[in-house]
């Protein structure tokens, strides 16, 4: 397995990182067997990077992951873990938490669901309006003094919160959708984040199913995704049609049309680690491939051409979400 450092005061991880939100949570109906399955998969194949957060499942993709974990070497394995969003019985979200005793409070439930004594890197899933970053990240670097929290990330925040946070403690990452039909980050963010020595783990790499190649009709009702602007109508026709294009250039390749997803951002710097969303060993073992793809100067500009940057009809998430991300103001 390829390895790569987050940022210039963060830990050496698997170039490419696996995220189990879908195991628990959003995208229907998901197996409890496979889901082990391909965490296992995952680890037996060299990853090392595991990505979860406590909201997911309210609590479940956690202990899905802390079974998966038992009997292994929890020292191989870095757990990335979200935190801040309240959700209520009915799995609505309903606001974030980022004051210091949540905090606190909250990176004690996940401890216990996951059956580990720290977590490797614990992030506020989101900035919350009504908190400081600097008390969040404050909470957090005395959680890194007491040994529970090796390392401090971000998600989903613009430069003038990063910033503000390194200036608190070091910030190994920022977690952030990032593809080749989601590339805002290029403008400002990513310099930023380069010129603080903080990395990218990019979620969001094949824009939840929408250019892995797979994807034929709308998702079901009880898909969440269902509910996003780019699977919707009009757009989902135009986004599917981009898919065409690069399925074009996948099959020049030998490749399918997710690896040459991941590829291009696995090529677009050594600080960018993708977290892929894989439910299924056969995802996850498609995903990995990407790994073997070299692509030239020339494979990259041809992507360009294909896929121009705001090429994508709709926005990333639905209004109401959209007013969430720092990233985006």
């Amino acid at each position: 397995m390829d390895t790569r450092t987050l940022g210039s005061t963060g830990p050496t991880v698997s170039a490419i990182g696996l995220g189990c939100m879908g195991m628990s949570d959003l995208y229907g109906p998901t197996d409890r067997s496979e889901s082990i399955r391909t965490i296992h998969a995952a680890l037996d194949a060299g990853v090392t990077l595991i990505d979860t957060g406590d909201f997911y499942g309210m609590g479940h993709n956690e202990m899905l992951i802390g079974e998966a974990l038992k009997g292994r070497n929890r020292d191989a394995v870095q757990l990335s873990v979200k935190f801040g969003a309240l959700r209520d019985p009915h799995g609505r979200f309903i606001g974030f938490d980022c004051r210091p005793a949540a905090v606190k409070s909250f990176v004690s439930y996940t401890l216990q669901r996951l059956g580990v004594d720290h977590i490797d890197i614990y992030r506020p899933s989101r900035l919350d309006p009504n908190v400081p970053i600097e008390d969040t990240i404050g909470a957090i670097a005395e959680l890194v003094q007491a040994g529970y929290v090796r390392h401090i990330g971000l998600s989903e925040v613009g430069s003038d919160t990063i910033r503000r946070a390194a200036k608190v403690h070091p910030i190994v990452d920022l977690q952030i959708e990032y593809a080749l039909i989601t590339r805002g980050i290029e403008d400002d963010i990513l310099p930023t984040c380069r010129e603080l020595g903080i990395g990218i783990t990019a979620y969001g790499v094949l824009s939840r199913g929408l250019i892995g190649g797979h994807l034929s009709k709308p998702p079901a009702a009880n898909d969440y995704r269902s509910h996003s602007p780019r699977f919707q109508g009009a757009n989902l026709d135009a986004n599917l049609a981009l898919v065409e294009k690069l399925r074009t250039i996948a099959d020049g390749l030998g490749i399918s049309v997710a690896q040459l997803a991941i590829a291009w951002v696995l090529a677009q710097g050594d600080d960018i680690v993708p977290v892929i969303g894989a439910r299924t060993v056969p995802r996850l073992q498609e995903a990995l491939a990407a790994l073997d793809v070299d692509l030239t100067p020339q494979h990259l500009a041809a992507l360009t051409t294909a896929i121009p940057r705001n090429a994508a009809a709709g926005s990333r998430y639905a209004e109401a979400q959209m007013a969430f991300l720092d990233s985006e103001k």
